[in-house]
């Protein structure tokens, strides 16, 4: 997180920036991945809401984790549910 850009930081937090992707109660899966890769192939910041109850507060670190690694991005900021992915 320490070499994102300001001007990334800053979109991120914005409340005007909706999230694209929910993952639902299917969980992580193919799709959801292959979704998340497609709109980071077409724009710089992708911000993905889990619905609350499907993980716990400390699988959510490892969640995100998994996408980043998995999509070949870099989580830029993280709140409770809600996440934002950025193409590096």
């Amino acid at each position: 997180m320490s070499s994102v850009p300001n001007h990334i930081l800053r979109q991120a937090k914005s409340r005007d920036f909706r999230a694209s992707v929910r993952i639902g109660k299917s969980g992580l899966s193919e799709t959801v991945l292959e979704e998340i890769r497609q709109q980071l192939n077409s724009r710089d910041l992708v911000k993905i809401k889990v619905n609350k109850g499907l993980f716990g507060r400390e699988q959510r670190q490892e969640v995100w984790a998994f996408l980043s690694e998995n999509t070949g991005s870099e989580l830029v900021l993280q709140r409770g549910n809600i996440g934002v992915l950025w193409r590096r």
